[in-house]
């Protein structure tokens, strides 16, 4: 057995970006929406609700996000204790957005300059996405029952300076498509942008007020239920996405190749190893090998400094190799 011991510019690793579909339906765009009858009809899909691609039994259906109601005095559902004042499931939500975006439980949520006390968070699946969500491939449009439109994007191809909180990059959600405004900044006549668009954790948190604001003012009139009883925020904004069936995102992952380089020069692995090569008493078994030797490369095996197998890398077809003849065969290693 021939070795060969690799030099330092033998190996190079690169880095590539790749950008797929976020949903199992393998496109775009996301047309068809479901939420189970029983989660809705129970008290936590008041404020909380899972939403899938089919409505299918079998075990296609998945989860593809979840939408769930913050609010900052407890208001859109029941309190725990109706005795506590502003303590109910949705002040546990807002809570823990805010922790995971904005770090404390201090901060208040600052969409576009305005801030807002009540939220609805999208929160993608952790199967729907590997690294994180590609900037710009983010757009989504919600109808009402009179079907007046709006359409949402982030703001990553409009900004100089790309901002930072506990949840990794944050863009702000406009009015536009495909990561720019359609006019201005995109933002509501008086409840600042949108929300947050958040690619390195997989959520969205849309400006509740911005979108309760009449379709004059730019927003879709959700009406959203800020009272100390159940309102079913969550079905509120399910129904306009589910009217609209046009909700598009791509993931993006960075893999990380290795590329060896095995040089073949014109003096080296002419004479093959295997024993059958040769007869009993040490010559060719061919003659007519003795001056002009050939060999097929089929296989490159790597190897560690001990002559330890690694890895094997196999060529699409054998590769003639003489005297007469030198090879560089590129080894992609992808991790």
């Amino acid at each position: 057995m021939s070795f060969k011991r690799f030099d330092a510019e033998d190996l190079v690793v690169s880095a590539e970006p790749v950008s797929i579909p976020v949903w199992s339906t393998g496109d775009p765009t996301l047309e068809t929406f479901f939420t189970s009858s029983t989660q809705e009809s129970r008290e936590s899909g008041k404020f909380y609700l899972d939403v899938y691609q089919t409505g299918s039994t079998l075990t296609d259906a998945a989860v593809q996000f979840s939408i769930a109601y913050g609010d900052a005095d407890g208001l859109g559902s029941s309190r725990y204790n109706a005795a506590v004042v502003g303590k109910s499931p949705s002040s546990t939500i807002y809570g823990q957005y805010r922790t995971l975006v904005l770090g404390d439980e201090e901060s208040t949520f600052n969409f576009g300059g305005v801030v807002s006390d009540y939220f609805y968070a999208i929160t993608l699946d952790r199967d729907r996405f590997k690294e994180s969500i590609l900037p710009g491939s983010f757009n989504l449009q919600l109808k009402n029952s009179s079907n007046a439109s709006i359409y949402l994007t982030d703001n990553s191809l409009d900004i100089a300076s790309i901002s930072y909180n506990d949840a990794g990059r944050v863009f702000q959600i406009v009015s536009g498509s495909n990561g720019s405004a359609y006019s201005g900044t995109g933002y509501s006549s008086a409840s600042g942008s949108y929300g947050y668009f958040l690619p390195d954790v997989g959520i969205i948190l849309l400006n509740g007020e911005a979108l309760d604001e009449s379709v004059a003012n730019g927003g879709i009139a959700l009406a959203t239920t800020r009272t100390n009883a159940a309102g079913a925020n969550p079905a509120k904004l399910f129904r306009m996405i589910e009217r609209a069936a046009n909700f598009q995102l791509n993931n993006k992952e960075t893999i990380s190749s290795q590329f060896a380089f095995v040089r073949v020069r014109n003096s080296e692995f002419n004479y093959s190893t295997n024993p059958s090569y040769i007869t009993g008493s040490g010559d060719l078994r061919i003659t007519d090998m003795v001056n002009a030797p050939q060999t097929y490369i089929t296989t490159v095996g790597m190897y560690n400094d001990n002559n330890e197998l690694l890895a094997v890398a196999k060529l699409s077809r054998p590769l003639l190799k003489d005297f007469t003849k030198e090879a560089l065969i590129r080894i992609k290693l992808d991790f």
